[in-house]
């Protein structure tokens, strides 16, 4: 299996690509759609759905484009549902300045194992950043997509609404942390970490 990332959208949220042989999955297409395609075409991948952590505006700018263009269904966590066609539940209207509204997603993610095409892996809800807030663990290759929840020295903010910066911690202290310390986390923007480097030089959740 193989992950590429590249920058995207307004606030360069790191949209993922994940593939094992011709099967691909796309996560948090956050806008610049042509460049996702241009991979997915060189790379002679076959995207098979379009997986997002969570639904702010910077994380689904090239949602309806890139599902147009391939045919493929959008997995969102219910606790969101509503939040791709309200402007000021995804915040564009608020920190954008301008609407981003997207068509609702046609499958919610629940917790537990999920199979793809040839591509399996783990949801867990991760909440804080946002109340539908999912990690994607991929643990055949020991990697985590983890959103806006945890970063390279860092955490996702909670100052928006359904932030919470208690619900943050737990998310991160008893899912994230639980993983094997060898296990490269993937975040929704900046670079990659581990989960045992953040556990040691996180300045806001150390262990």
């Amino acid at each position: 299996m193989k992950i590429n990332g590249m920058a995207a959208g307004p606030l360069g949220t790191n949209c993922y690509i994940v593939h094992n042989g011709t099967d691909a999955l796309i996560v948090d297409p956050g806008g610049d759609s042509d460049v996702m395609i241009k991979y997915l075409t060189e790379e002679k991948l076959n995207p098979r759905a379009i997986l997002l952590t969570h639904a702010h505006f910077d994380h689904i700018g090239g949602v309806d484009r890139l599902r147009s263009y391939y045919d493929v269904s959008v997995y969102l966590h219910e606790n969101e549902a509503s939040w791709l066609e309200n402007p000021k539940d995804n915040g564009s209207s608020l920190l954008l300045g301008s609407e981003i509204v997207t068509k609702p997603a046609e499958h919610q993610l629940n917790q537990g194992s999920m199979q793809i095409g040839t591509l399996s892996f783990e949801v867990i809800h991760t909440p804080g950043h946002s109340p539908g807030s999912v990690s994607f663990i991929f643990h055949d290759d020991k990697f985590v997509i983890s959103g806006d929840v945890l970063f390279y020295q860092g955490v996702g903010r909670t100052d928006l609404p359904g932030g919470d910066i208690n619900l943050l911690e737990r998310s991160i202290r008893q899912s994230l942390y639980k993983l094997p310390d060898s296990y490269t986390v993937y975040p929704g923007h900046g670079p990659e970490t581990t989960i045992g480097d953040e556990k040691q030089h996180n300045p806001f959740f150390p262990v």
